[in-house]
């Protein structure tokens, strides 16, 4: 039996001033890669490689997957429903995907799907990195601590 619990995320939600300490830097799915593509293929824009290492706020659509994994969600510039199990390797994830990371104390944490655009904020991480089921990330956004609500407002458990 897996756990899901609903995402509450601190950028939708209104914070009191004296807890923001950095104003994260709006960053854009659209920012991600130089323009024209070129004939090196896609490359990494200016302002990607800039975010590297920053607190960054970006609003995307989390990935509806069939085998969500604990500690971590995808984030894309559209709605995109992954069937890992009929299209394996053959998905239909955009380039510009993140790969979102739970804080180190829930990444044993499943987090349920959430339609609709999300507004995340955290440090941004440019540069290849293998998951554990073999996949590749070039963009993960490490969530910040306090991103996920600490009591959730009501738990759906599946059993798979």
């Amino acid at each position: 039996m897996k756990l899901f619990l609903p995402l509450a995320l601190a950028g939708l939600m209104a914070l009191p001033a004296v807890a923001q300490t950095a104003v994260p830097a709006e960053l854009a799915f659209a920012d991600f890669f130089a323009q024209p593509i070129g004939p090196r293929g896609l490359q990494p824009s200016a302002r990607l490689l800039a975010a590297h290492g920053q607190a960054v706020r970006l609003v995307g659509f989390m990935v509806q997957r069939e085998q969500p994994q604990a500690g971590r969600f995808l984030l894309t510039p559209r709605p995109v429903a992954m069937a890992e199990h009929a299209d394996g390797e053959a998905d239909d994830l955009p380039a510009a995907t993140v790969t979102v990371l739970l804080p180190e104390s829930q990444r044993e944490r499943f987090v349920a799907h959430q339609p609709g655009p999300l507004a995340l904020t955290g440090r941004l991480e440019y540069g290849p990195a293998e998951d554990e089921d073999g996949r590749v990330s070039w963009v993960r956004l490490h969530l910040d601590p306090d991103a996920l609500a600490t009591r959730p407002v009501a738990a759906i458990s599946h059993s798979h």
